[in-house]
């Protein structure tokens, strides 16, 4: 298979991944994971444009999504009209971010339900061992996990080289 054809397949699958995850629009998604897969040096707007074969406004508003939510940057290099846009140095950290406030608000629904389960309905509250507990611990290890992917991510970004 081509490098052309598998890459077509990546942000494919890759892309749709990615709207559901990050709810991004199909052409956001499909737009970072393009850029996900291209060299650090990045890709112009016509690169982008031609690859996923959209049109000019349809590009340029989801660059521009993608640039506001810290996910795609974009430079200039000396001599070159052009603009080039990378990946941003941390849009793996903000996504994670993002997830990581998902599991704080999911934290919070599941100690009220705890909360007045004891209150209204102590029978389910026996042992330790009830669903509530069993995935409010869930969610704590999932959360020291992601905290821990997070720092070590930012520690490995600031000593990049530029």
């Amino acid at each position: 298979m081509s490098q052309q054809k598998e890459q077509a397949q990546l942000i494919e699958q890759v892309g749709f991944g990615l709207e559901e995850r990050l709810k991004l629009s199909p052409l956001a998604s499909r737009i970072y994971t393009l850029l996900i897969l291209s060299s650090y040096e990045g890709l112009t707007f016509d690169d982008i444009r031609e690859t996923l074969n959209a049109s000019k406004s349809a590009t340029s508003v989801n660059v521009n999504v993608l640039m506001q939510l810290n996910y795609v940057a974009s430079y200039t290099k000396p001599g070159d009209r052009k603009r080039y846009f990378k990946l941003a140095k941390y849009s793996q950290v903000v996504s994670l971010e993002t997830e990581l406030q998902k599991i704080d608000i999911e934290m919070e629904m599941v100690e009220k339900i705890n909360t007045y389960n004891k209150k209204y309905h102590s029978d389910k509250f026996v042992d330790e061992n009830t669903l509530g507990n069993i995935f409010e611990a869930y969610l704590l290890e999932k959360q020291k996990l992601l905290e821990g992917v997070i720092n070590k991510m930012k520690h490995f970004r600031e000593s990049e080289k530029q």
